[in-house]
């Protein structure tokens, strides 16, 4: 994928009883647009602090173009971070904050005009520069801290949840803003979020945390689509996660049941029959009443309820044996709260699950 800019190796960080890392290890490849993405309390924000030099690990090694940083202090690193709190400067205008770093760094005053003008074009604050920071909105905010950051042209620039305090449309947008900004300036950004939405849409890569470990490191597609694990699985929204019983393992295929149907996929084995695992089925590839019909497998469930989410309609399902399905079509099916109803849905959308704790850091 290209050159390391940044190596976790090995990373341990414990707050008492409370492991925030956990012999982690990632790498970072440079001009990648890498995630963080976990729960409240996963971790993830220590270990952009760790990073950044803010926080200092018990073990392991950090390494920022393949210098072991363990004894550089934070402002020596030279690295950018943006906070959900932009920390702004309130007696300066928006392109003295702008032109904060690169005074500090003595920059000569002509150079400080331009690379400020060209940043505040690439924020889409230009004519903005003489405002008072205090009178603009929480988006305009944000982007004159991201501009300040990106002024010294970091290596890398960490993120730690700056979208958290916008509304949901300005987020939304300031989404989309950020990954063409990253994608404009080559900048590496190493981005934090608890948001499943925002890191599928900005991502290169994301990587799972959950206590302190990385339980999966992959592309957005491949996290939706192929979750390695009940975790990440469950993460995600639209992901029914369900238990089937093993009946045989026979020449590389697992034969499991289902709500009463026997369904066969290719698995290495290791389960021995009478053995429970989980399996994921996204709500979209399930299929209703007669559209169920030219499915490969079919089971019968009760319809529950059904839930309106505009776009969409969750069709919320259980199943014989007590197990919840979500079946998600852009229209309301036709059947009643409270039928049977059959279900249907193809065997390679079936996957898998590992165990969490089989999964190592990537």
């Amino acid at each position: 994928m290209g050159e390391a800019l940044l190596q976790l190796e090995g990373i341990t960080k414990r707050f008492g009883a409370t492991v925030a890392a956990d012999r982690l290890s990632l790498t970072v490849f440079r001009g990648e647009f890498f995630t963080l993405l976990g729960p409240s309390g996963s971790g993830k924000s220590t270990i952009l602090r760790i990073i950044a030099g803010l926080e200092r690990p018990e073990s392991g090694r950090v390494l920022i173009e393949g210098k072991d940083v363990a004894q550089v202090p934070p402002w020596r690193r030279g690295l950018g971070m943006v906070f959900q709190q932009y920390a702004l400067f309130p007696n300066m205008n928006v392109a003295r904050n702008v032109a904060y770093g690169l005074r500090v760094r003595g920059v000569p005053e002509d150079r400080i005009r331009s690379r400020v003008a060209q940043l505040l074009a690439l924020v889409g604050l230009s004519g903005l520069a003489e405002k008072d920071v205090t009178v603009l909105s929480g988006g305009e905010q944000q982007r004159v801290a991201l501009a300040r950051a990106l002024a010294v042209e970091p290596p890398l620039l960490l993120l730690d949840e700056p979208l958290g305090s916008l509304d949901e449309k300005i987020r939304r947008e300031m989404q989309v803003e950020l990954k063409h900004i990253q994608r404009q300036t080559g900048t590496t950004f190493v981005y934090v979020t608890h948001d499943q939405e925002e890191a599928l849409t900005m991502s290169d890569r994301i990587a799972v945390i959950h206590r302190g470990v990385c339980v999966q490191c992959d592309v957005p597609e491949v996290l939706f689509r192929r979750p390695k694990t009940r975790f990440v699985a469950s993460f995600f929204r639209g992901s029914n996660v369900l238990e089937a019983d093993v009946v045989e393992a026979v020449r590389g295929r697992l034969h499991i049941r289902i709500g009463g149907t026997v369904i066969a996929l290719e698995a290495s084995g290791g389960q021995p029959t009478g053995s429970r695992v989980s399996v994921a089925i996204r709500a979209e590839h399930l299929r209703l009443g007669p559209r169920a019909a030219d499915r490969r497998v079919r089971l019968i469930a009760t319809l529950r309820d059904v839930v309106y989410r505009g776009t969409n309609v969750d069709h919320l399902l259980e199943m014989a044996d007590g197990q919840h399905l979500i079946a998600t079509s852009t229209q309301r099916e036709a059947e009643a709260v409270g039928s049977s109803v059959p279900v249907g849905f193809d065997l390679e959308h079936v996957v898998l699950l590992e165990d969490d704790r089989s999964a190592p850091s990537a």
